[in-house]
């Protein structure tokens, strides 16, 4: 089981000023890619493993957002760091 969950928001600054989902859509899937299990919400998706899995996820995304050809990026990420975790564990008592 993982230990840890992170939650992430990319939010790049385009380079023409285009709409940002495309940018977070290519940004989704790197977390794809990686195998782990994640879920897409409407202001971050979050992420389940370990966190020796994770940070190299921040650093890929926002090579992939600089591979696009955005100036900047803003990453807004979030930990949640134990023993054993899941990202339904903590949402079960909610569905």
């Amino acid at each position: 089981m993982a230990n840890t969950i992170m939650s992430i928001q990319i939010i790049p600054k385009t380079p023409n000023g285009e709409d940002v989902i495309p940018f977070v859509d290519a940004a989704i899937e790197v977390i794809e890619q990686s195998g782990l299990k994640y879920f897409v919400s409407p202001l971050e998706t979050s992420i389940e493993g370990d966190m020796k899995q994770l940070l190299p996820l921040i650093e890929q995304m926002n090579s992939r957002m600089l591979e696009l050809g955005c100036a900047s990026i803003i990453s807004q990420v979030k930990f949640y760091h134990a023993e054993s975790v899941s990202m339904d564990q903590l949402v079960e008592k909610y569905r």
